[in-house]
């Protein structure tokens, strides 16, 4: 889980959202509402609800394609338990909760390293 929580304001651009995504290097940011998490924005928003459909990404909303809810999952769940409910959504972030507040986000990258160290034997490419 990365404690670090990216967020931006629902009414910043979906420009201004892709640019934080490579700044930062992630692959999400939470959207924010008056001090709420109201849901999130990903690459795949960006290139699925904006790009592909030709949106003026300098005029177009973060909050106009961002996903909402976020789907969490509590912080005392295992790694398999935030597989299966990506699986279940589809999607690739969660928000990690503690007493039903987002403190942290897990992706699907984060999932797969977690399992990768699980694996035995460790296998080669040749």
């Amino acid at each position: 889980m990365n404690k670090n929580i990216l967020k931006i304001d629902h009414r910043a651009s979906v420009q201004e959202a892709a640019l934080r995504i490579k700044e930062k290097k992630v692959g999400s940011l939470l959207v924010e509402k008056e001090g709420q998490y109201v849901g999130i924005i990903t690459e795949t928003d960006i290139v699925r609800k904006a790009v592909a459909l030709g949106l003026d990404l300098k005029k177009e909303t973060v909050g106009s394609i961002m996903s909402s809810p976020v789907i969490t999952l509590d912080q005392q769940r295992t790694p398999t338990d935030a597989h299966d409910l990506m699986g279940e959504y589809g999607v690739r972030h969660l928000g990690v909760t503690q007493n039903g507040k987002i403190v942290g986000i897990v992706s699907v990258r984060d999932i797969l390293i977690f399992f990768k160290g699980q694996s035995e034997p460790k296998m080669g490419i040749d």
